[in-house]
């Protein structure tokens, strides 16, 4: 089964979409389904790209301008040679799109291989009808669609022509082996001057773009939090154009002495920076998911999320995590104290949303979507799976 894969970003990329597409081709290319996943990625990589799994054909060289990355998404689609001429059309079983903005493009893909075509949606983006009459006017063109959450699925739905029987969700998911408890890293504790302190994290973009996150629920009652707990400490890592906005609250509020800005954390420190915290905060207004909730689940810390965005699906609403109201500042505060007073450790119940969980809910969506079943059977009976996994 060949499937062209439209992307923002994925190897190389940062953050929980990237994270989610390199889980996505990694699920479809994997067995039982064995996908030849061509991926094309909008934007190109900021970190190195380190792995790619031997099924996966991932063109970094797509990423450029709107007009440059749809000029390479047509001569793949098309498979317009840069000098030979005479090669044969290439056969796409079905086209996914990656994000709801690369919607013309995989719709002018789709359009051109005959192939039905699958929309996944990540977050806010989908939250309200969307900016731009000409993907507005192309949703029907898709066949059926993904969400990393219900809360997504029931937001596009009161405005989107789609129907909800064609949608199906998905959610983001975690590398168990990846993430495990442990001890606070103490020349951590020191870079940060948090030796002796609770521990509040959040872990995130800082961007003005994205002002939902919770950091101004969390600063608004650091102060007060400070006359319950007078060592409690907040550490918010993540970089971006709002960190001097948020900065400067923090001292207008008198809490700068006890917040700290750490920047961008590498992922190869994100762990570390994890068991930094007594409790992972973060009660936000738009997060579509949130891989950082599971991750820092991974990492036996006790999180607190939202019940006004799709957060609380990332803690199975109160199953494995805290979840409060973010517009009520005491419900906050009662969940921190909630979440501090519990006991460290991997929640039962995160391997729900294990890679092993997720690349199942890929495979049945694909054979229920695209009749995947008979290119299943294919693969199992050839001598040689790699060769014939297309």
């Amino acid at each position: 089964m060949n499937l062209l894969t439209l992307l923002t970003d994925a190897y190389g990329g940062r953050g929980g979409i990237a994270k989610f597409n390199r889980d996505l081709c990694r699920a479809l290319s994997a067995e039982p389904l064995a996908a030849r996943v061509t991926a094309l990625p909008r934007v190109a990589p900021v970190e190195p790209i380190e792995y790619v799994p031997p099924r996966v054909d991932y063109h970094p060289d797509a990423a450029g301008s709107k007009v440059a990355y749809a000029w390479n998404v047509l001569r793949a689609t098309c498979n317009v040679p840069r000098a030979t001429p005479h090669v044969s059309r290439p056969a796409f079983d079905a086209v996914l799109c990656g994000h709801i903005n690369l919607l013309p493009v995989a719709v002018l893909a789709s359009w051109l291989q005959g192939a039905p075509l699958l929309l996944v949606l990540h977050g806010i983006d989908a939250w309200t009808p969307h900016d731009s009459w000409l993907v507005r006017k192309l949703l029907p063109q898709a066949d059926s669609f993904v969400t990393v959450s219900q809360c997504t699925k029931d937001r596009f739905l009161e405005w989107a022509p789609l129907r909800a029987e064609q949608g199906r969700v998905v959610p983001d998911c975690i590398d168990l082996g990846a993430y495990d408890p442990g001890p606070k890293r103490d020349d951590l504790l020191g870079r940060y001057d948090l030796h002796d302190r609770t521990v509040l994290l959040t872990l995130g973009r800082l961007s003005s773009d994205e002002q939902y996150k919770g950091h101004d629920e969390v600063l608004e009652i650091l102060r007060e939090l400070a006359n319950e707990i007078p060592d409690i400490a907040y550490l918010i890592c993540g970089d971006g154009d709002d960190r001097p906005r948020l900065e400067a609250k923090a001292k207008r509020l008198g809490v700068e002495d006890r917040t700290v800005f750490a920047g961008y954390v590498p992922e190869d420190e994100k762990e570390d920076h994890y068991r930094l915290a007594d409790a992972f905060v973060m009660p936000g207004r738009g997060e579509g998911f949130g891989i950082v909730y599971l991750e820092a689940m991974a990492c036996g810390v006790p999180v607190v999320a939202s019940t006004a965005d799709a957060s609380r699906e990332a803690v199975r609403d109160g199953q494995l995590g805290v979840v409060v109201d973010p517009d009520d500042p005491g419900d906050l505060r009662k969940g921190i104290h909630s979440a501090l007073g519990a006991d460290r450790g991997v929640p039962d119940g995160l391997e729900y949303f294990s890679y092993d969980a997720f690349a199942e809910r890929c495979h049945l969506l694909m054979e229920e979507r695209f009749d995947t079943a008979d290119i299943v059977e294919h693969v199992h009976s050839s001598p040689n799976k790699h060769d014939e996994a297309t």
